[in-house]
């Protein structure tokens, strides 16, 4: 065995290997960019070397500055984590020419497999099903449209070395892959270094269900169940789950024995995984295509280890160093249920803009299991595993991947694990940019996932008009009313008991009107009872003036909310959503409807940077006409390219930016007359 390995990557999957390798006695070896030099994964580490500056292309890309790292330290063999060079061919050669181990598969099933156009041929050879498509070259954009015409819309354009949602559109129209392809032949070199693009038939209906699959270098291969990943927004995964609530044992069977057979066809070992594109629309379940095999570990590996017990980042040592698998098919089983929300730096309810900046608050919620069942005075849930490599404080850095943490919980149902998701995300302390929290959570609640009923399509069709929070039902409207009387209340009474400064103390009102959208509510807070419109509520709570998040027991049911004061009552985060409650004490409530409204000013005529990113290109110029929907500008933030689109009808008054500046979110690009 290895007494000390090298992790070529950064974040959450370095602190991941680290830990694995910790517990096996092998010592670990961080590199770290600039931006990364006080990062836990830094931190964690037996040793760690600084490797460049903050760009990839500077440091976590370049092989040469990896192996000088091993040469310095003796590490004797490199995990690569996933990205960056975890399915390069020439990282993994070069690393052999060293006598330094790689840990991953054989560099002729990279060759073979990383290689979105290869692989479909070899599959193809080898009798799998592949989906309709175009498997070459393609020249230009005229030669695009040709091809896409011929194949019948909608079809999608992927970069041939792609991977992680990036480089990929989908195009309905001719009109859709001349404004498209372009930017995936940009996105394919920018982040892969290879702008080749293949076009395929778009399956209608598509579920993405991938086979985790784990070989060694004795020729032994297994398949570990398969996960849902149905569930993406631009390509890229939100939702990850295992098993799969639509795949059968039958079904399950044949795509493991397929993926096997392919597998063992290229020679591989270690960790990988064969993913899937399954028609929806086929009630038999046997519509499943061959979609692409990523030659690494998946960010989502973690449900996997949950249902079945086995840690996939030690097996990948264990093989590297020429072990054998000591379990077989039979010894695989499937216990219970996990599910992984991808907890990004995004804000749905600006459209999913990326943001940067810091982490002003960052606390997780902790596993009621491992943990004593509390945190900073917090209640634990059981079943809980957060992966993160991020600490309160630090940055989230346009250079990287917007995923700040995956949060990942296990049940024994999959209504248990997606239960435990809700309460988890209500206890998830996150301040200082946007995220996806309250969007992931009104996910879990969306009838449609409690039904399994998923395809690729689920966001856009769940949610065509953007994210505006889950919808709050009537019960929870009762619950947030209770506890805004109970906290108002609460702070009223310790403003009365401030020492000397009233001359006669002043009790607390006790009657209160809440107001949660156009819905008011009364409640009446007695010492030992709380009524909300006549009716009794049980409400359990500590609340201390100041707490910014309530763990509260109301009608028999645990609640997690995030509390903040506004002048005219409190802001309150929980189940999804964000509810702007107004309390007063009745007897001056009625004076509210006196207050002037303020309207926001119309900036429909200005064309405004959505987040900060590298403005890659500008479509018109002073004088120009421009019609709605058209596309005006495209920025470039997180390695993801956004088209930006005229709001409104006009002509182009002022210019206020050029193609390759950095631009800050909120910043004017143009003006409409």
């Amino acid at each position: 065995m290895f007494k000390k390995i090298l992790i070529a990557n950064r974040g959450e999957i370095a602190c991941r290997v680290i830990k694995t390798a910790r517990r096996m006695g092998i010592q670990t070896v961080a590199v770290y960019s600039d931006a990364d030099a006080r990062a836990p994964f830094v931190q964690m580490a037996d040793e760690a070397v600084h490797i460049g500056p903050a760009p990839a292309a500077q440091s976590y890309l370049i092989a040469d500055k990896i192996i000088a790292a091993c040469k310095q330290t003796g590490a004797e063999a490199v995990h690569p984590g996933y990205g960056f060079l975890s399915e390069r061919t020439s990282f993994a050669e070069a690393l052999a020419a060293e006598g330094i181990e790689f840990i991953g598969p054989p560099v002729n099933a990279i060759a073979a497999m990383g290689d979105k156009i290869e692989s479909k041929k070899l599959a193809k050879e080898a009798g799998v099903n592949v989906v309709p498509g175009y498997v070459g070259e393609i020249d230009d954009t005229e030669h695009a449209v040709r091809i896409s015409n011929e194949i019948g819309y909608p079809v999608m354009m992927k970069a041939s070395a792609g991977g992680g949602g990036k480089g990929m559109r989908l195009a309905y129209s001719e009109k859709d892959v001349r404004e498209g392809f372009e930017s995936v032949k940009r996105e394919g070199l920018n982040s892969f270094g290879d702008d080749r693009v293949f076009i395929e038939k778009f399956i209608l209906n598509p579920r993405h269900i991938e086979i985790q699959i784990l070989g060694d270098k004795h020729g032994n291969v297994l398949y570990l169940n398969e996960r849902e990943c149905s569930i993406q927004r631009r390509h890229q995964k939100v939702v990850e789950e295992a098993p799969s609530p639509f795949v059968t044992d039958k079904m399950r069977k044949a795509m493991g024995e397929q993926c096997v057979a392919l597998s063992k066809a290229v020679g591989y070992y270690s960790a990988g995984t064969v993913e899937l594109i399954v028609s929806g629309a086929d009630p038999t379940g046997e519509s499943f295509y061959f979609l692409e095999m990523n030659t690494r570990l998946q960010v989502e590996h973690p449900v996997t280890e949950c249902i079945t017990g086995v840690d996939l980042v030690e097996q990948m040592i264990r093989v590297a160093a020429g072990e054998k698998l000591e379990m077989t098919q039979d010894d695989v089983k499937i216990d219970g249920w996990a599910i992984e929300n991808r907890v990004y730096a995004e804000d749905p309810y600006r459209g999913f803009l990326p943001s940067t900046g810091r982490l002003v608050r960052y606390q997780p919620p902790v596993d009621g299991w491992t943990d004593d069942g509390a945190a900073n005075g917090r209640r634990g849930i059981d079943g809980v595993r957060v992966d993160d490599g991020v600490y309160e404080g630090g940055e989230v850095s346009m250079f990287y991947d917007p995923m700040i943490a995956k949060l990942i919980t296990w049940g024994e149902t999959r209504d248990e694990a997606a239960d435990k998701q809700i309460a988890a995300l209500d206890a998830f302390e996150l301040e200082g940019l946007g995220h996806n929290i309250d969007f992931v959570s009104a996910i879990m609640q969306h009838p449609r996932f409690r039904s399994g009923e998923l395809t690729t399509g689920f966001i856009a069709e769940e949610y065509p008009e953007g994210f505006h929070g889950a919808p709050a039902s009537d019960e929870l409207k009762v619950k947030l009313a209770s506890v805004a009387g109970f906290v108002a209340a609460a702070r009223a009474d310790r403003a009365r008991r401030v020492d000397g400064q009233l001359a006669t103390p002043l009790d607390p009102p006790a009657e209160w009107t809440v107001t949660i959208g156009k819905e008011a509510f009364e409640v009446v807070i007695d010492e030992d009872m709380v009524t909300v419109n006549g009716a009794e509520v049980e409400l359990e709570l500590e609340y201390t003036p100041g707490d910014r998040f309530i763990d509260a027991e109301v009608d028999g049911e645990d609640i997690t909310i995030k509390v903040e004061p506004t002048r005219t009552g409190f802001k309150m985060t929980t189940r999804g959503a964000i509810h702007q409650i107004t309390c007063l004490p009745t007897s001056i409530a009625a004076l509210s409807k006196h207050m002037i409204e303020k309207i926001p000013p119309d900036l429909s005529r200005f064309l405004i940077c959505p987040m900060p990113g590298l403005l890659v290109s500008l479509n018109v110029s002073e004088g120009d006409k421009v019609e709605i929907g058209q596309p005006l500008a495209v920025v470039e933030a997180m390695k993801m390219e956004n088209i930006l689109r005229a709001e409104k009808a006009g002509t182009v008054k002022s210019v206020s930016a050029k193609a390759g500046e950095s631009l800050a979110v909120d910043a004017i690009i143009l003006e409409l007359e």
